[in-house]
């Protein structure tokens, strides 16, 4: 189907969303990029809204450089967007996902974003349920920022409806693919599941978060679906889940334990251990023995060097829940720059980030490298995540004495309201997220499968941070998403 010569740009741009939307695109990965290319090298009359943005959003998300200029086609002699425009429904929510792949100095698409939300906003009292129902999901998660398995499984189920002539066979498929990829998570999970029970983190950690669940679902089924990335998303989950143990050990412990935690796990050395306390060992040897199963695997497939990427960065983590420790203990406020300096690294995401290429095949030597330079790209999701935490943990923790945040330390630095400081804080988490589309744009630095993989970590904190802390909150909205992409199949 793909491959045959469609009639027009508009059925074939409609085909390959809907295929990217239903989440089997990535069993098509050549047949579509030469699609594009051949689009992207090919001039059209672009005066439908709806085909215009989702030709500008499709050619952007394969890393495209197309410019916005063709939206002032759809602007009137004041530089405003056409009044006409407003009954175009279809076409506000086509350019409204567009905006969403925006790069700095594209002012035309931010006033996009400003236009096309109002008018959703207000049309959906009088849309058909099944448009209304995709709008207002779409004004809540943006498709460029959802996860990848959510927005397929919700796709799934509303593609009948919004399509006038849905393809079946496509629709089966997807059916039958995201249960097939269905049942190779659970059997991941199950495997994980294992190891975490046999660490009896309830008892021998009662302080620690008890969180492999979300952990799996946020940092690894999240970064990546794909069959071909299980190890990975097995390490990466790992690894995450160790780290979870981390930040509740250095929010709890004492400053001399933290001491002794801190030299032992720079050492890197089983003999550390005897020094730790009984609660501190737990983590420790897990620490120790998840790196030495990721050292195993490396040095059978003649890849060890990754392993000292993925352990110098778990080190510059430690050393920053250390520093974090010492900074939250002192009785006054850090600076605004004091804090973020320290918080960007203890967030995590540098870290997750590393190990997250240390179980992929595309990742290069030139690639941990490019990773060593705090890239645009890895600064950005980091960002995001520090940013997006502290503004939902700022809603909820304010109350507690002695509570600190980007939201506090700004609101002192200038003197701002809280209104003003968080609304401040999301706008460098917008300019974050042109920051990463920017460097997904071609010529990238790295390979795309990379930065995908980064994308996708900016995308979980969108996902589950936007209105509550999902991954603390194991009974909010975090759940129903986690039944849905791991625990019911799709009905076929």
């Amino acid at each position: 189907m793909l491959m045959t010569s469609l009639e027009n740009v508009s059925q074939k741009l409609d085909l390959i969303d809907d295929i990217q939307r239903l989440g089997v695109s990535y069993h098509f990965g050549n047949e579509i990029e030469e699609i594009l290319q051949n689009i992207h090298g090919s001039s059209y009359d672009l005066d439908d809204l709806c085909t215009a943005a989702l030709h500008f959003r499709l050619l952007r998300q394969q890393g495209y450089n197309v410019s916005c200029d063709l939206f002032n086609n759809f602007k009137d002699g004041d530089g405003k967007f056409k009044e006409s425009l407003v009954d175009d429904v279809v076409g506000l929510l086509s350019l409204y996902e567009a905006t969403h792949l925006r790069i700095h100095g594209e002012e035309i698409l931010d006033e996009a974003l400003t236009f096309t939300t109002t008018n959703l906003e207000s049309a959906t009292f009088r849309l058909s349920p099944p448009l209304a129902k995709a709008v207002t999901h779409a004004l809540n998660q943006p498709l460029r920022k959802g996860l990848p398995r959510v927005e397929a499984r919700y796709y799934l189920s509303v593609y009948q409806e919004l399509r006038e002539s849905p393809n079946e066979t496509l629709l089966t498929f997807a059916k039958l693919d995201f249960n097939r990829l269905q049942r190779v998570h659970q059997n991941e999970l199950s495997e994980i599941t294992r190891w975490w029970k046999d660490l009896d983190v309830p008892n021998k950690l009662p302080s620690a978060r008890d969180r492999l669940i979300e952990i799996y679902f946020c940092w690894g089924l999240s970064v990546y679906f794909q069959p071909q990335y299980s190890f990975a998303r097995r390490t990466s989950c790992k690894v995450a889940a160790i780290v979870s143990l981390l930040d509740d050990i250095y929010e709890y412990g004492t400053n001399e334990q933290l001491e002794l935690f801190t030299e032992a796990s720079i050492r890197w050395d089983v003999s550390a251990m005897d020094q730790l306390p009984e609660n501190m060992k737990v983590c420790y040897r897990s620490l120790l023995d998840v790196y030495s199963e990721i050292h195993e695997k490396l040095a059978h497939d003649g890849k060890l060097y990754r392993i000292h990427h993925a352990r110098e960065a778990m080190k510059k983590q430690v050393r920053g829940y250390f520093d974090e420790a010492k900074l939250f203990r002192q009785k006054h406020m850090p600076s605004l720059d004091e804090y973020i300096s320290v918080s960007l690294v203890t967030c995590g995401y540098q870290l997750l980030i590393t190990t997250s290429f240390v179980g992929m095949e595309e990742a290069t030597i030139d690639s941990f490298d490019w990773l060593l330079t705090s890239p645009p790209a890895v600064k950005a999701a980091t960002t995001v995540c520090r940013l997006m935490d502290d503004i939902v943990e700022h809603k909820l923790e304010q109350e507690k004495e002695n509570f600190i945040s980007a939201v506090n330390c700004y609101m002192k630095k200038y003197g701002a309201t809280e209104e003003e400081a968080i609304t401040e804080l999301q706008r460098q988490v917008n300019n974050a997220w042109k920051d990463i589309n920017e460097a997904c744009l071609h010529p990238t630095a790295v390979p795309m499968p990379l930065l995908i993989r980064i994308l996708n970590f900016a995308r979980t904190m969108d996902a589950m941070y936007k209105h509550e802390d999902g991954y603390t909150n194991a009974n909010g909205m975090i759940k129903d998403l986690i039944v849905s992409t791991l625990v019911e199949p799709m009905a076929l």
